[in-house]
């Protein structure tokens, strides 16, 4: 769940500079309006943390000079806002041309970020619509949504409404989706060897 906590729109700039404070908490910029992003349940952090330890694996084997931030931001062109991603992969020999790196640890450009994942929490039709837009329009390659509880809407994940994960691959532009569920193994194009079944994610890998 997220909560609006003002009502006066504020730019990207202001936002960088006055949040996240000392609290621990995270917060998102949407189109101006800062939202406080809800303590996470611990299905939710396992999965996230299972994640966040076997992608790297993967970019290590290649020898692709990717990392994992702890909390950079993630901010489209043209647009007061700016997202917290659970699991935010960036291409470090792309930093150099990324304008608000050094100084707010943001990113900007596609080409800095060749996936991003978010885990669904009660907040569905953030990730489904507005991220899903938003990422795409970056240029983000790769897309993730865990829906692990099944939140979206029927029309998103099906009527029978199972967990799925959903995978947002850009081609030309443009996003195609690629579904997976149960005893699926999951198809990344960008980790085209990871080898895991989307119910082992949703188990965090406890089988």
């Amino acid at each position: 769940m997220t909560q609006a906590l003002q009502r006066k729109l504020i730019t990207f700039s202001e936002f960088v500079a006055r949040y996240p404070d000392n609290t621990g908490k995270r917060y998102e910029l949407h189109d101006g309006v800062v939202i406080e992003i809800s303590q996470p349940t611990g299905d939710h952090e396992e999965i996230t943390g299972f994640l966040a330890t076997k992608l790297p694996v993967e970019y290590d084997r290649l020898k692709l000079p990717y990392f994992i931030p702890k909390t950079a931001l993630v901010k489209p062109p043209e647009n007061e806002s700016g997202y917290s991603p659970d699991i935010l992969i960036i291409n470090r020999s792309n930093l150099v041309n990324e304008p608000l790196w050094k100084k707010e640890s943001t990113v900007t450009l596609g080409a800095s970020i060749p996936l991003v994942i978010e885990v669904v929490s009660t907040n569905w039709r953030t990730d489904y619509y507005t991220k899903r837009g938003m990422y795409e329009e970056i240029g983000i390659q790769e897309y993730w949504i865990v829906d692990y509880l099944a939140l979206a809407g029927k029309s998103f994940i099906g009527n029978t409404k199972q967990p799925t994960i959903s995978i947002y691959s850009l081609v030309e532009s443009e996003y195609q989706i690629s579904q997976f569920r149960g005893s699926d193994r999951i198809l990344s194009p960008t980790f085209p060897e990871f080898n895991f079944t989307a119910q082992q994610i949703f188990n965090a890998g406890n089988i």
